[in-house]
């Protein structure tokens, strides 16, 4: 079955060496424009998608007439702001054409990692999707420094799909796939369809760009695959250098379909139930209980106490007034604003607080339920 068959959410990746002529440093304005068709065609059957996309120090380079070769890390931090104008506007005007509003996203490293940011990121990429836009995501290259740098595109379109919950990630690259070995160099390197399970005979595979302009070559595709999969997202690699790639595959293109080993609710939620440490307690009367059992959010109105001291996007325990834990999740404020507003309704929050924050104390996406556990 094709990926775009089933995904409601899709993050395709584009690399360097498809949006940019290698021998000019122009954009490849044809196969964008293909791209961007694509993408609209997806949209019409009620799917999203966001794009992550690499090209803007090419693109930079060339405008400020850098020499050819490795670039110092604050020449391509130039590049970078320069191409970034170039990229954001042909995005801009393609999409335009096909009634879509394009938006540019850059990210670091930190903005998926450090938990506040990463809500902020989140909620911002959901707001556009819901309004129909298409998000177009980037390395922040004029900030990043080595400390804090995805160090690929491929890495960072597989976190964008693991922090958004994606079901597909698609890499557009200069490869169409896996193979047993480098088909550059042996002619009985095998094409590998499916992959079920990532092994070390698998990691084994990986060799590295083919094209010279991207950061990444498949070692860096294994890993996006590794941490995509696990957040339950296909992943798809292949070759994008045709006019209208994305169709491409769904009439049957050479690719290699890393298949996920969970599904995104699933992930998420074991992220949130197991693997973050709780930071305070959020002690809430018998509605809210019923509440979230039945699957809604929390709300500061069904909140009795507080305890603890903990920040935006921490995690917190959920408890009843009996002490029993009935859920862990990430908190929408911080303790302090938590207790101001805890057993208030929805509409009283602006007044308290003197902003408008959430309507959630705890949404239903970001809560994963104990109690089941605490019973058996």
């Amino acid at each position: 079955m094709n990926v775009f068959d089933t995904a409601k959410l899709i993050v395709i990746k584009v690399g360097s060496a498809l949006l940019v002529d290698g021998a000019t440093g122009e954009l490849r304005r044809a196969w964008l424009e293909s791209l961007c068709a694509d993408v609209a065609a997806i949209k019409r059957e009620g799917k999203q998608v966001i794009l992550v996309s690499s090209g803007a120090i090419a693109l930079g380079r060339r405008a400020l007439k850098l020499k050819a070769g490795a670039l110092r890390l604050e020449e391509s931090q130039a590049a970078a702001a320069a191409g970034q104008v170039r990229l954001a506007e042909a995005y801009a005007d393609i999409f335009a054409g096909e009634n879509i509003v394009a938006a540019q996203i850059l990210l670091t490293l930190g903005d998926t990692e450090e938990r506040r940011r990463y809500l902020n990121a989140r909620a911002t990429l959901n707001t556009l999707l819901d309004l129909g836009a298409v998000p177009v995501i980037n390395e922040n290259d004029t900030v990043a420094t080595a400390e804090i740098r995805f160090g690929d595109n491929d890495r960072l379109g597989a976190r964008v799909a693991s922090m958004m919950g994606a079901d597909a990630l698609v890499l557009l690259s200069d490869v169409d796939g896996l193979y047993t070995a480098d088909p550059r160099g042996d002619a009985n390197a095998k094409h590998i369809p499916e992959v079920t399970a990532i092994t070390p005979e698998i990691e084994a595979m990986a060799t590295g760009s083919v094209s010279g302009l991207g950061r990444g070559g498949m070692a860096s595709k294994i890993i996006a695959a590794r941490i995509a999969t696990a957040a339950g997202a296909d992943v798809v690699i292949t070759k994008g250098e045709s006019i209208h790639p994305l169709a491409k595959i769904r009439e049957g293109a050479r690719h290699t379909v890393f298949r996920a080993t969970t599904t995104p609710a699933a992930a998420r939620k074991r992220w949130i139930a197991g693997v973050l440490k709780p930071e305070g307690i959020l002690v809430i009367d018998e509605g809210a209980v019923r509440a979230l059992t039945e699957g809604k959010s929390l709300l500061p109105a069904g909140i009795r106490q507080v305890d603890g001291r903990f920040e935006r996007g921490d995690a917190v325990l959920v408890k009843d007034r009996e002490g029993r834990e009935i859920a862990r999740g990430l908190a929408a404020y911080n303790a302090s604003d938590a207790e101001r507003i805890a057993g208030k309704r929805t509409v009283e929050i602006e007044a308290i607080l003197g902003y408008r924050g959430r309507d959630e104390m705890i949404h239903r996406d970001d809560l994963a339920l104990t109690v089941l556990e605490n019973k058996s």
